[in-house]
């Protein structure tokens, strides 16, 4: 038996998904090791990838094209970047942004002179581009200015930039957009069903984003030596490291949690499948003293972590504050073999959601031997099933039993039915809108569950009143367009994480917490809100460099130690390690 059937056949007390999924729970969800990013960089050093530069063809400007070489046990792929000139009033991270700093794809095979000739021609346009089906991802990416600035200054001067310019923003580069499966003439999604690289949920994203974080050290570095050929000098490992991908991303990533709700049953069930797991092991005393330095590690992350939004630094804030209580707790209590379910069961009575929701991350970081087989599971084949054979007084039941929540709320008035979500028409990009004051309520799109279910349900009970003995079928043929939520019902009741319990059309619902639902099981850290509708994260930050990759991991387990990446520390002109502040023991 694989670990992976292992896994499944435990008899496991998961959470209820009337607990896991409300909204605010969610938006308070941190990065796992079960996240894109972690399981990406534990394949590619468990499989040995190799990261090669093939091609570095810029000019003093940082202007030109890049090629580098993925290499896999499997197969070969290659990361193609093009740096253009940007005029400051074209720069943008709005989608309908046209022109950025970086345009890239990631290619499978190798890139002759045709392909290289056909992607220069088209991947720069992005969305207006015809892109060849070889390309597997294609992203754009636009500079932090001052960060770049200040990077190719310092190391012009032969002297190392200032580790703080990296904790206020984690990134040369941010991402607005990184594309997969299929869109704009891509290679279409079933071509990774069967790739043994890339067959997890997002992991050739990521893969792509990986090589646009080891191609901004690079030019960095070559702006910095065309500067001052004499004094410059290359960025040391420490700042390499600390240096992530950002990415910029709005109310686009929300649909894609409704439109998808067996993959996200999936992702979630994974991620409380490894918290369960946790909890049953008993603890050791260095499991107890390892959860210690991870709580203060993260403790000081978030101490360290700037954002300009004022919920975000409180929520933040409150974290830090509530994190030293876990440290004299864990120093206190006995060594029980139940240690783990009494710490969360006192955190749940005791913490703010985002700092219980941050200790449910820790204990998973605990035992990977036990949790990360469950990263081959992330993974589902999405079909809504109609059963229409069904006892309409069974779906009925089924409703009220595992849609409660959708039942309980008011969507006529005005606090309950506030918001609208529609479809931009520049970039048929999702907005919202509020109902009764802006116009667009007549182009609403279906994302409010919720409200939908309700109003099936109002219907099911009438057709019951009539014919109390009618099958599922005979209700949708009367009421076909009922026949969408019918499906979704009968088939999430097998995936009870699969709907965010929450009315989305409410005033005081927060769009920032569905954005961040999904960027953490991406892998998102620094959560940095620009307003309520958009969001800034970085990627990879604290993660092992390409050299390390290359120069075979000894010890994986320190390879993939790099959660809640810590400031440097700068001394006599040289950047150490970073170290965990004084006072921060329990």
């Amino acid at each position: 038996m694989t670990d992976v059937e292992r896994l499944a056949a435990l008899p496991l007390g998961l959470r209820p998904a009337d607990e896991v999924m409300r909204l605010e729970r969610l938006g308070s969800l941190h990065a796992t090791r079960l996240s894109f990013v972690r399981s990406l960089v534990r394949q590619m050093a468990r499989q040995r990838w190799q990261v090669s530069r093939v091609r570095f063809e810029l000019n003093a400007e940082g202007h030109g094209t890049a090629i580098y070489r993925l290499q896999t046990p499997n197969a070969r792929y290659h990361g193609v970047m093009f740096a253009q000139p940007l005029a400051d009033e074209q720069r943008s991270d709005r989608v309908i942004a046209e022109a950025w700093d970086v345009t890239f794809g990631l290619v499978e095979g190798d890139v002759d002179d045709s392909l290289l000739a056909q992607m220069a021609a088209n991947v720069p346009l992005q969305e207006a581009g015809r892109q060849h089906p070889r390309v597997l991802v294609l992203s754009r990416a636009n500079k932090s200015l001052r960060n770049f600035a200040h990077f190719v200054d310092a190391l012009a001067r032969g002297e190392q930039p200032d580790p703080a310019w990296l904790t206020r923003v984690g990134y040369l580069y941010r991402t607005t957009a990184v594309y997969g499966n299929g869109k704009f003439g891509l290679a279409d999604f079933a071509r990774l069903l069967d790739n043994p690289d890339f067959r997890r949920p997002f992991s050739a994203q990521m893969a792509g984003v990986y090589l646009l974080r080891h191609f901004s050290i690079e030019q960095v570095e070559h702006l910095a030596a065309c500067r001052a050929p004499e004094t410059a000098c290359p960025l040391a490992t420490e700042l390499r490291r600390y240096l992530g991908i950002g990415n910029s991303t709005g109310l686009g990533m929300a649909p894609f949690l409704i439109n998808h709700p067996q993959l996200i049953a999936q992702w979630v069930t994974q991620r409380e499948t490894a918290l369960a797991l946790a909890l049953r092991q008993v603890p050791e005393e260095r499991d107890r003293q390892r959860l210690i330095e991870l709580t203060r590690r993260a403790m000081q992350h978030l101490a360290e972590t700037r954002t300009e939004d004022p919920e975000q630094s409180e929520r933040n804030a409150a974290s830090v504050a509530a994190l030293p209580d876990v440290l004299t707790w864990l120093a206190s209590v006995p060594l029980e073999p139940d240690l783990w379910s009494q710490l969360v069961e006192w955190a749940t009575r005791t913490l703010p959601l985002e700092a219980q929701e941050l200790l449910n991350t820790l204990l998973i970081e605990l035992y990977p031997q036990t949790v990360d087989a469950l990263e081959e599971r992330m993974g589902v084949d999405e079909n809504l099933d109609l059963e229409p054979d069904m006892p309409l007084m069974r779906l009925r039941q089924l409703i009220e039993t595992h849609y409660g929540w959708a039942l309980c709320h008011d969507y006529a008035s005005s606090e309950g039915a506030y918001w609208f979500w529609y479809r931009s028409a520049e970039k048929e990009e999702p907005r919202l809108g509020v109902r009764h004051a802006e116009p667009g309520v007549e182009k609403e799109m279906s994302i409010a569950i919720g409200s939908r279910v309700a109003h099936s349900h109002r219907a099911v009970c009438d057709f019951l009143e009539a014919a109390p003995r009618a099958k599922v079928v005979d209700f949708l043929l009367e009421h076909p367009r009922h026949k969408e939520i019918v499906r979704r019902v009968q088939s999430l009741v097998k995936a009870p994480y699969g709907d965010i319990h929450a009315n989305l059309w409410h005033r005081d619902m927060k769009p920032m917490h569905l954005l961040r639902t999904k960027l953490s099981f991406f892998g998102a850290s620094r959560f940095d809100p620009k307003s309520d509708r958009w969001v800034r994260i970085t990627l990879f930050q604290g993660a092992p460099l390409v050299e390390e990759l290359n120069a075979e991991p000894q010890d994986l387990r320190d390879f993939d130690d790099w959660s809640f990446p810590l400031e440097p520390r700068r001394k006599g002109g040289r950047v150490h390690p970073p170290s965990l502040s004084q006072g921060l023991s329990p």
